[in-house]
């Protein structure tokens, strides 16, 4: 019997090329780790670990190869997913075709909400965890005017929405304008929307603009003095992504908030994580990388417990579980499979040791004080 047919195989799907291929490809590097270091130890009941890798692409491209993976190859079990529209159009086909899904990066509120099914499980940050520990952030601050730039799709009005309903609650006189800046997704010249921001009058900028397009905006912004016309907070301008494709360009003094740190939790686990991750790939991990890896991870450790490759088998073993993850303990909720866990904030600062801006000081959020309960819709 070769290799492939003894091995258990894992789909997984990541934004491998396009805007969003930075973020692909530090997750397969996660991925690939993680599945180094079980294989390593025996692998899984007595199985090597195969990952099956392909390209998200878009939604009807990721719903053919889910379908493909599992009814021509018997793959039971799929981990990614970078796009929330393509994880929104995966999830409704788990229950038909009997797959656990483990979302490693996709925040989209609908997956572990409206969508939710037993199939799904989510161990990255989603996007009310996100705003409800910026707004926790902000609130004690004298900024009392708010407006938001981000990208122009649901993402970008998912993070206005609890961001602007969470910090209502902390700070009821905060005075929200009444509608976002939002610039389609890949503009290379956002201009247009940056100066629209600067002359809304708004005191401080909530920003959910990611990837590529926050590079051009903090670029663009920095040229057209954005960052000393308002106060400036960007929900994820701490991926290093992000930060190392920036360099010494990226402002100093920003506030910006990340799904993890890789200088944070200063615990053996994070360390042997980090440094581990350094030898292999020469960087080091950004929260997609974390994300990828805590993924696999959660999965090796439930399938050996549960005897059983059989989503039935496995989801009872995943639910509840608590974890010492490289980002802190963390814990898969068991009523919508979301991973409670910390968020980290912080200050961007030039440091001799990196190529890139460090967080300092940073400010955590535990994840009992930021996670909604299961009930609490947006609306």
């Amino acid at each position: 019997m070769g290799l492939s047919e003894r091995a258990i195989r894992i789909g997984a799907l990541y934004a491998l090329s396009g805007a969003a291929a930075a973020y692909g490809a530090s997750a397969r590097q996660g991925l690939e780790l993680a599945a180094e270091e079980i294989n390593a130890a025996g692998g899984l009941l007595g199985r090597p670990v195969e990952l099956l890798i392909e390209d998200e692409k878009n939604s009807a491209h990721a719903v053919e190869v889910v379908r493909r993976m599992a009814r021509e190859l018997g793959v039971r079990l799929f981990i990614g997913i970078d796009s929330s529209a393509v994880a929104e159009a995966v999830v409704p086909l788990l229950p038909e075709l009997r797959c656990v899904l483990m979302v490693t990066h996709a925040a989209s509120p609908r997956i572990t909400g409206e969508l939710f099914n037993p199939y799904v499980f989510r161990c990255s940050i989603n996007v009310a965890q996100n705003a409800r520990a910026g707004a926790l952030l902000v609130a004690p601050l004298p900024y009392a005017t708010w407006t938001t730039l981000g990208p122009d799709y649901s993402f970008g009005y998912f993070s206005w929405a609890y961001f602007s309903r969470f910090l209502r609650e902390l700070k009821p006189e905060a005075e929200l304008l009444p509608e976002g800046i939002f610039h389609p997704p890949g503009a290379e010249d956002l201009t247009p929307w940056i100066r629209q921001a600067m002359r809304s009058g708004a005191e401080a900028l909530w920003i959910s603009s990611w990837g590529g397009d926050l590079v051009r905006l903090i670029r663009q912004g920095q040229a057209l003095g954005l960052f000393r016309r308002c106060a400036v907070f960007m929900e994820l301008g701490a991926a290093l992504e992000v930060l190392e494709a920036l360099g010494d360009e990226m402002p100093q003094g920003l506030w910006v908030g990340t799904r993890y740190w890789f200088r944070w939790p200063d615990t053996p686990e994070n360390r042997r994580f980090v440094e581990a991750y350094f030898r292999r790939y020469g960087r080091y991990p950004s929260y997609n990388a974390q994300n990828a890896y805590l993924g696999l991870r959660l999965l090796a450790g439930a399938i050996p417990r549960a005897g059983t490759l059989e989503p039935e088998g496995l989801i009872p073993y995943l639910e509840g579980i608590g974890y010492e993850a490289p980002m802190g303990r963390i814990m898969l909720r068991r009523e919508d499979h979301q991973v409670v866990a910390d968020v980290v904030w912080g200050e961007t600062k030039s440091h001799p040791d990196y190529p890139f801006r460090i967080l300092d000081p940073i400010w955590t959020f535990p994840g009992e004080a930021i996670t909604p309960p299961p009930e609490v819709g947006i609306f």
